[in-house]
């Protein structure tokens, strides 16, 4: 078993794997940056400072108007976080917008980078096999 989880962990793909999450967090740090630095406060300009986050309903339990969702739910009060709900959504539309150009861009570098191939010259044709078994034929005709 041991041997087989060396082979396992040796294989190109499994560390191509790897890289691929570990650069994923660090890229989940910089998506999370944007999404709360840059784009939630341009939403929250053209909203007029509306803060998703905290839209929800109490669904039961007593809630004062204007509590924050997090005292809400501290308070032990079932609440319909629609607001949370909505960020996720943008943020998943945000993230997916970016890995989209992101594999956009590279595979415009990639293809770039690859020269391309010239056409490759077709080989001469070969003779058919009537044409192979005419001439053992005439071999053997000759042989004989």
């Amino acid at each position: 078993m041991i041997q087989e989880f060396k082979e396992f962990i040796a294989r190109g793909n499994v560390m191509d794997m790897a890289v691929g999450i570990i650069i994923g967090a660090a890229f989940t740090a910089i998506v999370t940056s944007l999404v709360d630095d840059l784009i939630n406060p341009i939403i929250g300009l053209v909203t007029g400072g509306v803060d998703f986050t905290n839209k929800y309903v109490v669904l039961s339990g007593e809630v004062a108007n204007g509590t924050s969702l997090a005292a809400a739910r501290d308070a032990g009060a079932a609440v319909f976080a629609y607001g949370s709900f909505l960020m996720a959504v943008l943020n998943f539309l945000i993230i997916a917008w970016v890995v989209f150009l992101l594999v956009k861009a590279v595979n415009r570098a990639k293809s770039a980078a690859m020269p391309e191939k010239p056409a490759a010259e077709e080989a001469p044709a070969g003779p058919t096999q009537e044409e192979l078994l005419a001439q053992i034929r005439d071999l053997l005709a000759t042989k004989a």
